[in-house]
């Protein structure tokens, strides 16, 4: 057993770093802006919410947005006191808990999410459906078609080793799992302080 806990955040934060050096549809992303963190799953079930991206820009990557007639704007998120664009949130232990494969897809799912502009906004895709076009089931595919192409350029497997395995496993392995755990941002009203 190792004497440190499983820094889950740190090596979530090193396997999306290589993604996005490696695959050319993440080039785009700056996990040096993306806050990785994770919550507790409330119930241990392997069915449910697995992991979500948080935009921390409004469409176009703008700081306010208008809602119902009213201004708003979201609360600020820093890490070692630079801005995030991004909060990537996996939900313990049940993420952990699938397959090596689902696993990764669901990485690369979310990080696809992120605007190819990196300015703080999710993708748009077309149509109606603009998070994950018409079809999630197509979405997932095509994501499953991207972690086949990763794993053929050979990783090193100390990068994605630690998804091979169960929650439970790293627990009783590390003696723990941490990471960084970040409330969900609010949306502010904007006040609009100019004098008449």
């Amino acid at each position: 057993m190792s004497t440190q806990p499983f820094n889950f955040s740190h090596a979530m934060y090193r396997l999306c770093s290589d993604v996005s050096r490696r695959l050319p549809e993440f080039h785009h992303v700056d996990m040096d802006r993306i806050a990785v963190a994770f919550a507790q799953a409330r119930r241990n079930v392997p069915y449910g919410m697995q992991a979500k991206l948080t935009p921390l820009r409004f469409e176009n990557g703008a700081l306010q947005t208008t809602r119902y007639g009213r201004k708003w704007t979201v609360q600020r998120v820093y890490q070692d006191q630079q801005e995030m664009l991004y909060i990537l949130t996996f939900y313990l232990p049940r993420f952990l808990n699938h397959s090596f494969k689902e696993k990764m897809i669901t990485v690369l799912h979310e990080l696809y999410h992120i605007s190819p502009a990196f300015d703080g906004d999710i993708r748009r895709l077309a149509g109606h459906y603009h998070v994950h076009s018409h079809s999630q089931k197509e979405y997932d595919a095509h994501m499953a078609v991207l972690v086949d192409q990763y794993m053929k350029l050979n990783p090193p497997s100390e990068l994605f080793g630690f998804l091979k395995c169960r929650f439970s496993t790293l627990q009783k392995k590390h003696g723990g799992v941490v990471g960084l755990q970040i409330p969900i941002p609010k949306l502010i009203p904007v006040t609009d302080t100019r004098i008449a």
